[in-house]
Order: C-alpha cells, then structure tokens, then sequence
C-alpha cells in the first residue's frame, strides 16, 4: 500500500514553441487531411506514428464502430515535447498524468513536457476520440482507462523511429538518452536534430514499454498550475476576441418554454430570438445580464401542456405508486434465482429518496463564438468536443470542415458541459449580429435551465439468516430516463443511461436477487449527466441496505462487508485497507460515529468512512478516510486531490444538495438556496492507495457515491436514526448556519 502525500505544484513556466515535427497516432493523414509529404513542403517535418493496441483494446473498437484513433506528440526546435490530448481539462489534472505516460516512453526530463488540449475534429473515426468508445468526449472516468496503453504504445513507437532515424542518419548503434536525446558513446542528439529523417522512415507497428517508474506512479507537478496560478490560464469566461461584444440570455420560466411573442426591442437594447431563449448583446457582460433580466416582462412563451410533468410533488407521488406497484412494467436488469421474503424473514423493506440534482459548476455556461460569411470559430469550456462542430454547421450553413472548435480551461464540468445549449445560443448570436460573442449565463439562468441529474425513489427488500448471509434481494429504481426523454434509446432498453449502475453486478454475495428499474413518465424535467451519474444514487441504496442488514444480522458492519465480499480479491482489498487506514476497531473516539461504504465502479474499487458529530441535532462530518485501488495508479499526488474533491462535492449534495420544481418552474435559482461545503466545514481526508498492477481504473467519479451513504451510516450509528431520503438538511443557502 502506498500513503499519499500533497504534490509540490511547482513546474517551469510555458514556453512558446513552433511545430518542428508532430508524431501524430493517425496513418498517413492528419487530421487536415494533410498527408505526410504535403506537411512536409509546407515547412514543417512530421513523423506519423500509427497506434498499435492490443487485441483487446481492437475489439473494443471494433463494437464501437471505431478503427483508429489518435492524439499528437510535438517536438519543437528547442526540444520541449507537446501531447495534443481529445481530453479536456476540467480540474481533474488528466492533461498532466497522460503527458506522463509519454514523458516515461520517451524518458523526458519533466521541465521539458507540455499538454494541450485537441481541436474538435470533423472525422470520423475521430482521430482524438476516446480508445475506449472512439468518439471525442470526457466523462465516465474513462480518460486514462482509454488512452493508458495506446498513448504509451504510441509514444514507444515514436521514441523507437527516433532511434531508427539516428542510425540512418549518423550510422552506428544509437540508444535511448535522457531528456529527449540519443546517445552513441559519448555523442549525443537531441530528438529535434533527427527529425527530418524520422519522417521518411515507416514507423513500426509495435514496440515494447519501458519499465522504469521515472514518472508512472510518481506525483509530478501539475502542467496547468503555473498559468493558474499567475493568471495567464484561460478559461471559458476568459477568452479575448478582436471586437467581439458580450451577450446574455433569458430563457422560459417553466421547464421546456419556447418564445411566443417578444417586442424587437427593450429599453432600447434590441432582442434576438434563439427559439428557446431571447438574448440580448451589450459591450460588457453585466449589461448584457441587466438588459436580459429588464426584458422578461415582455416576452411570452409557449407552455408544456401538462405541468405536473416536471412538478416535484407530483412525479414524487407517481414515483411512490410504481415502486410500489405490483402491476408496474419493470425492466428486469439483473435476476438470479427466485427471491422472495417470507413473513418470516429477518428482513428489511425500506425505500430511499434522492432528488433532481443541479451541476452548480463555478464557472456558468459561457461560449465565445465568431461566425464570418466563409468560418465559424469558437472558444468554449466543453467535454464534448465531438457534438460541436456538427451542431455550427446546422446553424450557420457552413461545412463542417469550416468550424473550428477550441476547447478552454473550465471551472467545473461535473457532466454539465457535455450539453452544448449554451453552445448553440452563442452561435446563433454571432451570426445574428456578425460580430464575435461571448456568451455568459447568470447565476440563475445556468440554475434554472440546467440538465439535472434524475431523481430517484429506490426501494430495497432484502432478507439474511442466521448466519448473517444476505439470502434474498429485491430492488427497483423508479427514476426518469435520460435516453426515453431524448429519443436515443438502444432497442428496448430503457435503463441504457445507467439507471441500475452501482445496484447491478456488485461483487456481494447474495443469494436469489432481482433488479428492476421502472421509468418514471413522462417526466418534463431536462435530465443530464451528473458526476458518477446512476452510481450516484444507486449506491446510497445498497451501502444504507447493507448497513441496515449488517444491524439487523447483529454483525458489525465492517465483519458483515468482509464476509460477504470474501469472494473478491480486489473488493476484499480496499474494505481491508480501510479498516486498517481508520482503526476501525478502535472507533473514531467521544461524541463522534463512524459509517462506511463501498463501491466496485468506473473500473476501480473503493471504500469510504466518515467520522460525524451531532452538534445542536445536525451532522458534522469531521473526518473522511478513503481507501482506493484504482489499478496502475499514474500520478498519486492527483488521486488524493480527486478524493478530496469527491468527497467536498459529495457533503454538499448530501446535506444540501437539490432542485425542485413547481408546474414546471425551477425554485434554486442561486447559491442563497444551494450551500455548498465552505472551507471551515471541510472534514480532513485520509486517503490510501492500494498497490495493484491491474489496467486504471477511473478516480475523478467513483468517490462521490460513497460519500452520503457513509454519512447516512455514521449518523444512524450515532443517533439511531435512519435518514433515508436526500439532501438531509433541504432548502439550506451559503447564508445559513
């Protein structure tokens, strides 16, 4: 086991640097559809270096209807090396652990490392797409899952031609030198200095990885932190165009409102309408906030039909019939055996409440875009890079080879940024006007027209015997379907978005089970993706019902986890770390509870405890601890930091977290009804990593599900009251105590 200690976040400061050669991961053709010899007379020597991936990994494509994939190595004169990442860059600090599988192929010297983020390209397959799934998208906790073996692979292969290309041009018997150079005895060669001749030769298919741990499983300095740090970093909000103006929108008070009627004008600022929005254009951006906000009285909107479709109370009524019901079309996701709880049974029969929940993300929805007669380019904090250019092309006319996408920094993505509403309002504004735009929603618009994780009302019926095994599982979800709701299911499944995940395959013994999940409809609310989407909610389930059961046997609920995962190696692994990480045995000390969780999700496994306090009658986590084993771990440093993040963002949408709607009208409109965790309220974080050799697994989601259930846990231990229905403590703002 490895302990985890901060990373020093020093790093040397970005240089400019000119593309003396790319080593792209694409055959023949950049993704310019320029070809190798044409790179070349334009003034730039490129070696192109086709992935090689293991059979595994080409089946994987295959089913995804993917045959190449792709990023870019660049080396320039100076020799500083660039990693051209499809990945965005949202905080979780993935531009800096992939550039360390390439500075460990290449035996960098890390001052010397740079990464940036891809454009949004128009092929397909999309050179920069995920491995995993081939298009150009960051979600899932999938960057380093996908891109692990390919860009190492690639990276060897580039490394391997470099070699190649000395012998041909220098003759003799080269080797591998340290900070981007070659050796031959007491001579050496930079990487830039054997380029040209690197690019006349056919790289190889495949070449072996090196083994050495210079930077995998090292904690190095984060590459975005110094421009972070002293300001130059740009993030959506900040991008800076040539005579561009600043806009803002409004949109319909009542969930899926489209524009009616609206005047051309309003106090003088003309009003533009984009179908399910009105915006207006200004010279700085809280004009434009002030003149949208001056023009709601005078636009009205076209209205749902049915408002109890997106009213809270309603589809929590709806949802209390069908979890109920015996009658109910259930999509059976998992069964084994016949379970059924005799009148007999210890048993537990208990159903927990989760409502729709908003991203919040710090940085609102913001896009800067230009659209000329002949272009359209765009400036945007996105993880969707692929929906982008499609989505330009529809609206201004133009191919989409004539969109050109730049992804920013962000300030928080959490699943929101997939969308790209925001996107299309800044387009359309651009072309309306013929000046650049920079979009920037208020507080309230992103809070009130965002696309909220699903609500969920789960119910849990399960039954052990003497011997404190789990004998009988019984577990629907009754939650709205993001895929009914868009029109994008695959066949007949309507639980494709995850609705069971984190309730289905979890490695507990259990004896005759079924999982069923029973769509919620109609539901009106727009639903999206929220960190560690279906596990999110499903895990709060199953950790409070194991808990329960644990009670219910007299086990103690850290032996009762044990024993039923004795079968997993892995599972096994983490609950055993933990154990050993919090002195469980000891307890967690006077006036003070502790609760645990477990989750076997995202292609990592992890168990969490939190230490809670009863003061005045409310929760107070004091501590959290957090044992993971997440396969090869690339950069320690970075996984502690996403574990604290994990477990900030999780107390706030336990304790506070939720949106509610009446006839359709969304009632959070700011943090003054949103708390979020504050700094004198953040718990400490001990965190573990377990040892492991296994392919990585993802980090940036699988803490968060286990957050509330410990917590939940921990405060039933020390209260002998079971909360189970979420936030705990609703309608609470960043005012109150």
């Amino acid at each position: 086991m490895k302990d985890i200690h901060e990373a020093t976040n020093g790093n040397s400061d970005a240089t400019a640097h000119d593309a003396a050669v790319e080593l792209a991961t694409q055959d023949e053709a950049a993704p310019s559809g320029l070809s190798r010899r044409q790179l070349l007379s334009a003034g730039a020597a490129a070696l192109v270096v086709p992935f090689v991936f293991t059979p595994g990994l080409k089946g994987a494509m295959a089913a995804a209807g993917s045959g190449t994939i792709g990023a870019y190595i660049k080396i320039d004169a100076s020799n500083i090396v660039t990693v051209v990442l499809g990945s965005s860059e949202m905080g979780q600090g993935i531009l800096t652990g992939l550039a360390q599988l390439v500075a460990e192929e290449m035996n960098l010297n890390w001052p010397q490392v740079r990464a940036e983020h891809a454009p949004a390209s128009t092929q397909w397959p999309n050179p920069y797409g995920n491995p995993l799934f081939g298009a150009q998208l960051t979600g899932g906790s999938t960057s380093t899952r996908g891109w692990y073996g390919p860009l190492r692979l690639a990276a060897a292969i580039a490394r391997d031609t470099l070699l190649a290309a000395a012998v041909k041009q220098y003759g003799g018997t080269w080797t591998l030198g340290q900070g981007g150079t070659l050796r031959k005895g007491s001579t050496q060669v930079k990487f830039a200095d054997v380029v040209a001749t690197a690019s006349t030769l056919t790289p190889p298919t495949t070449a072996a990885l090196r083994t050495t741990t210079r930077f995998i499983g090292q904690t190095m300095p984060r590459l975005d932190i110094p421009a972070k740090t002293d300001g130059s970093a740009v993030f959506g909000m900040d991008v800076k165009v040539p005579g561009m103006k600043f806009a803002s929108t409004i949109h319909s008070p009542v969930q899926g409102g489209t524009v009616k009627t609206m005047p051309a004008t309003s106090g003088g600022t003309k009003l533009y309408n984009l179908g399910t929005a009105v915006g207006v254009i200004a010279n700085d951006t809280w004009s434009a906030i002030r003149a949208a906000r001056g023009a709601a009285a005078a636009v009205t909107w076209n209205l749902p039909a049915n408002p109890d479709a997106a009213d809270s109370a309603a589809l929590a009524a709806a949802a209390l019939v069908l979890v109920n019901s015996t009658t109910a079309t259930a999509f059976v996701a998992e069964a084994v055996g016949s379970p059924s709880i005799g009148a007999g049974a210890k048993a537990i029969d208990a159903t927990y409440s989760l409502p729709f929940m908003a991203h919040a993300t710090m940085e609102v929805m913001c896009c800067t875009a230009s659209v000329t007669p002949t272009s359209c380019e765009i400036w945007v904090p996105t993880q969707g890079q692929q929906f982008i250019p499609g989505l330009a092309a529809a609206i201004t006319g133009l191919p989409a080879t004539s969109v050109t996408v730049h992804t920013t920094l962000m300030g928080g993505g959490l699943g929101r940024k997939f969308e790209t509403d925001y996107v299309a309002e800044s387009i359309k504004l651009s072309k309306a006007a013929g000046v650049p735009i920079k979009l920037i929603w208020s507080r309230e618009e992103d809070f009130k027209n965002d696309y909220y994780r699903p609500s969920a009302l789960i119910r849990v019926r399960a039954a052990v015997d003497t011997s404190g095994q789990i004998t009988d599982l019984i577990y629907r979800n009754v939650s709205p379907s993001i895929n009914i709701q868009r029109g994008t299911l695959q066949g007949s499944n309507p639980e494709d978005t995850g609705a069971v995940a984190g309730a289905v395959g979890i490695p507990y013994r259990i004896g005759a089970r079924k999982i069923e999940f029973v769509p919620l409809l109609p539901c009106d609310v727009r639903l999206g993706y929220w960190r560690s989407v279906g596990e999110s909610y499903n895990t709060f389930a199953v950790e409070s019902a194991v808990d329960e059961l644990a009670v219910l046997a007299g086990k103690d609920p850290m032996a009762f986890r044990k024993d039923l995962l004795s079968g997993d190696a892995r599972s096994l692994g983490v609950v055993t770390a933990l154990e050993t990480l919090c002195n469980w045995g000891a307890g967690p000390g006077a006036g003070l509870a502790r609760g645990m969780a477990f989750l076997s999700g995202f292609g990592s496994y992890i168990a969490m405890a939190a230490d809670v306090a009863n003061v005045g009658g409310k929760a107070v986590v004091k501590k959290f601890y957090a044992a993971i084993d997440c396969g090869i771990d690339i950069n320690p440093g970075s996984i502690e930091a996403q574990m604290q993040g994990c477990v900030a963002h999780g107390i706030s949408a336990t304790m506070w977290g939720q949106q509610t709607f009446v006839k359709g009208k969304p009632q959070t409109a700011n943090f003054n009804r949103f708390k979020m965790v504050r700094m004198p309220e953040m718990p400490t974080v001990a965190v573990q990593i377990v040892d492991s050799t296994a392919a990585p697994g993802g980090v940036g989601e699988t803490g968060v599900p286990c957050v509330a259930p410990a917590i939940a846990n921990a405060w039933a231990k020390l209260t002998g009251s079971r909360i189970r229905t979420l936030p705990f403590y609703p309608g609470m703002g960043m005012g109150d105590d």
